[in-house]
């Protein structure tokens, strides 16, 4: 009996010690807003409306940027474009993401670069306005900047 009572015991004990640790656990870090718009200038390669998706978990984040008005010249293979967005931290500095995730495209088609990843700090107040966007492929860089802030207005990181 008092073996069963010990097992019981050490069953809650352990139930309570989960439940507290589920209580205590930080939740997800979230970025507001989680999408801006932004109009891009890619020189020669055009430009157009394009829509910036930020997810945060902790101290890493990732960018998505996807346009249809931004199109591939080429058929493009997924996961072969080398992207780095950098943003405009408010305060000074920028912040770059870096990655080459992006899905096959083919020519004529709407650009989607991303998720890209990156490092932001608690606060971070973060502006495509000012930075940009550098994408490589088939060994040809292409650089699109903002034409102006994106709308609704900076992602800021908790």
């Amino acid at each position: 009996m008092r073996r069963n009572r010990f097992g019981i015991s050490a069953a809650m004990v352990t139930g309570a010690v989960a439940v507290a640790g589920l209580t205590f656990a930080p939740g997800a870090a979230a970025v507001e807003p989680q999408a801006a718009t932004i109009t891009a200038d890619c020189g020669l390669y055009g430009g157009g409306g394009a829509t910036l998706t930020a997810t945060q978990n902790g101290t890493s984040a990732t960018i998505t940027l996807s346009s249809d008005e931004i199109t591939a010249p080429l058929a493009i293979g997924a996961d072969s474009v080398q992207s780095t967005l950098t943003l405009v931290k408010a305060g000074g500095g920028t912040t770059a993401f870096t990655g080459t995730k992006n899905p096959a495209m083919a020519a004529g088609d709407g650009v989607t670069v991303g998720p890209i990843p990156g490092t932001v700090a608690a606060g971070d107040s973060l502006e495509a306005y000012g930075g940009s966007l550098k994408l490589t492929v088939f060994g040809i860089t292409i650089t699109c900047t903002a034409e102006g802030p994106q709308s609704p207005g900076p992602f800021v990181f908790e």
